[in-house]
């Protein structure tokens, strides 16, 4: 049974519909990302298990009581927020005890759990100190102490990363994985950025335009997306539109590789960047070289071909040998390729 249950949630404002349907269950324990692009419902669907949003129709269903029409500061729940919404005259130890001391926990064992706390999230040593006197980092691990100081059964995370630069970013990524881990709360994160969704998510709810777009844990949807959206918005991807027939896939004139199973009828054709490799010898479509791009670890390269612009990322162990202008040939195989209905 699952500990939090989305069953069928919509949200409407007047004509535009924010939330089409939602329906997700998630395990005790398990740290779920909602992703997509802006306006997709991943904020209004967080909302909506907030209680800051109700829903037009559908329930939340909390270890089995039905929380839609709780009021927020009943649920329970911990939420930290993008701007982290910090009192900026309190200091940490006070800004962690606020939960508690709004729900009446007596003094001793209050100072007792934002101790613990403090320790948990390693910011023991700053308890006096203020907001405006802590990192970006440190004040995230402030709101993490603050959602995490009341034991809620689950914790919100609204963009909480949202404003931190990339280095501290993918620390803080790390850090939060393990602190979830450890403590073994059931999580629920909104982002827009892929990497950082298959970084934290066991599951990722891939959302577009107010639906569950695909749903699954972070390599197998990568490895298998389930169409051209979930294939370009996780991560890159070389998307072709063509034809499945009699066993074998052509796209334009050319005949490409697939493992058998593909539908006939119209289909795109997907294949990942760093599943492409320069052809030593025979080649399965042949281009120019329009662009190469450093990365740090890797190569990017543009390619100019019959299919179309392709890319094709190598990894960085020293400078290439192909430059732009070059001619060159693209293979890949064809258990790298994913083919799915046109329009999916």
């Amino acid at each position: 049974m699952a500990f939090l249950e989305l069953d069928g949630l919509v949200k409407r404002y007047g004509d535009f519909t924010a939330v089409a349907e939602c329906s997700l269950s998630v395990a005790q324990g398990e740290f779920v990302c909602l992703l997509g692009p802006s306006g997709c419902g991943k904020t209004t669907t967080l909302q909506m298990v907030a209680g800051f949003t109700a829903p037009t129709q559908g329930r939340i269903v909390l270890d089995g009581r039905d929380i839609t029409a709780v009021k927020p500061n009943q649920r329970g729940l911990g939420i930290v927020f993008q701007s982290y919404a910090l009192f900026p005259h309190m200091t940490v130890a006070n800004n962690v005890a606020f939960g508690l001391e709004m729900k009446g926990v007596p003094a001793d064992k209050r100072r007792r759990q934002v101790a613990e706390t403090l320790e948990l999230v390693h910011l023991a040593p700053f308890a006096a100190r203020y907001p405006k006197e802590l990192s970006g980092g440190q004040r995230q691990r402030v709101a993490l102490a603050r959602a995490l100081v009341i034991q809620p059964p689950v914790l919100l995370l609204d963009e909480p990363m949202g404003a931190l630069d990339a280095k501290l970013r993918e620390d803080m990524q790390i850090e939060l994985r393990a602190l979830q881990r450890r403590v073994g709360i059931t999580t629920i994160m909104v982002t827009h950025d892929q990497g950082e969704a298959m970084t934290l998510a066991d599951r990722v709810v891939l959302m577009n335009k107010g639906r569950i777009e695909q749903l699954g844990r972070p390599f197998e949807m990568y490895e298998q997306p389930n169409g051209r959206f979930s294939s370009t918005f996780l991560g890159k991807a070389n998307v072709f539109e063509g034809v499945c027939e009699g066993g074998g896939v052509r796209v334009g004139e050319l005949p490409l590789p697939c493992e058998v199973g593909a539908a006939a009828g119209s289909i795109d054709y997907i294949v990942r960047p760093e599943k492409l490799a320069f052809a030593n010898g025979s080649a399965l479509v042949r281009g120019r070289v329009e662009a190469r791009v450093f990365l740090g670890n890797h190569w990017l390269f543009q390619v100019a071909t019959p299919l179309g612009t392709m890319q094709l990322t190598e990894a960085n162990a020293g400078l290439p040998a192909v430059a732009e202008g070059d001619e060159v040939g693209l293979t890949w195989r064809a258990e790298h390729v994913r083919v799915v209905p046109r329009g999916a």
